[in-house]
């Protein structure tokens, strides 16, 4: 018997009934021999992994734009710590690991440079507007071109919150799967407990802050990041095994909590001066080079290697900025924009 057949078989003995076997997959966008050795799920994960985009997360702007300390999150770090969430929660639920990782690895592939601040200018001049969700899905799909399974690419498509619930009522804003659920709310306990920590260690607010603004969500949640973080998937785990529904669920308390949490951040941190400031800056670097490469689709294309031939300019370029790492697109701004010292002696 192929070892994938064994691993399998091993998925139908040992996970719940609400999880996704790799066996029952809808499919790929097109079909081709499955793996000898890995099950769906797992092989998609593996595909996200060796891809260029996973590798580029590592120099994208979480929160803090090129941040000069060892410690500050970036896009990738965001990405494993929603990987561990998310697995320790579908671990625990009895569902499947390897899909729930692959969704995890793969939500914030079409993230731009310069964080939600590149995603806001895009979304401001793109005709048909931007998402990085639906971006993320483009990557896997059109860009890198990986194949992934339906279910991969449905919980991609759907972890992004875009400022609404995180776990709506509404059953088609919801990934298809349990495990897509599970890292839609493990995206949720990362950013919002992570974004918290490196904003104390940046200074741009201060434990008083906490004290005076968040005290009933500290109480519910914690005062530590382990705790918080610990407090929020015990949470989770608990309450979707009391609600024996088909749903990831999270009780009350902590989702009002999580929100509060939220709405804070987004006063004090993300729309905070410091942050914002540097926003600002970095949204006036996208809007010109998209303008410039808009404006000279010769030299563009010329400058992307041709590797993006949508046959709409408009979209090329968006691929092309979209995919763009922090210091990429500082590069390109200063070799287009800024007078360049004359390397002669």
């Amino acid at each position: 018997m192929l070892l994938r057949k064994r691993l399998e078989e091993n998925e139908r003995k040992v996970l719940s009934e609400h999880a996704t076997l790799s066996c029952e997959s809808k499919g790929r966008l097109s079909s081709e021999k499955e793996c000898d050795l890995r099950p769906a799920f797992q092989h998609d994960r593996d595909r996200i992994i060796h891809s260029k985009a996973f590798r580029r997360l590592i120099h994208k702007t979480q929160v803090f734009l090129a941040p000069g300390g060892d410690h500050y999150r970036t896009r990738l770090t965001h990405t494993l710590e929603v990987s561990q969430i998310a697995r320790t929660i579908s671990k625990s639920l009895f569902l499947n690991e390897d899909l729930t990782e692959a969704i995890a690895l793969g939500h914030d592939l079409g993230h731009t440079p310069f964080g939600h601040a590149g995603e806001a200018v895009l979304s401001s001049i793109v005709s048909n507007g931007f998402s990085h969700s639906e971006q993320s899905l483009r990557v896997v799909d059109m860009i890198e071109g990986l194949n992934l399974t339906m279910e991969v690419r449905d919980g991609i498509l759907k972890h992004s919150k875009r400022g609404g619930p995180i776990l709506p009522d509404d059953k088609n804003l919801l990934p298809m799967t349990l495990e897509g659920q599970v890292v839609r709310i493990a995206d949720s306990i990362a950013y919002l407990n992570h974004d918290l920590d490196d904003a104390l260690r940046a200074k741009v607010i201060s434990e008083a802050d906490l004290d005076n603004e968040v005290k009933d969500i500290l109480g519910a949640l914690g005062q530590g990041h382990s705790e918080r973080i610990g407090r929020m998937v015990n949470d989770v785990i608990k309450t979707t095994m009391e609600s024996n529904t088909e749903r990831v669920r999270a009780s009350n308390d902590i989702m009002h909590a999580a929100m509060s949490l939220r709405r804070f951040l987004d006063n004090r941190v993300y729309n905070g001066t410091a942050v914002h400031d540097d926003f600002e800056k970095s949204s006036k670097i996208v809007k010109e080079l998209f303008d410039y490469y808009i404006a000279n689709p010769d030299l563009f294309y010329e400058d992307s290697g041709k590797n993006f031939n949508s046959g709409m300019i408009e979209q090329d370029v968006c691929d092309f900025i979209s995919g763009m790492t922090d210091r990429y697109a500082f590069k390109e701004y200063e070799r287009i924009f800024l007078p360049q010292p004359w390397l002669i002696f």
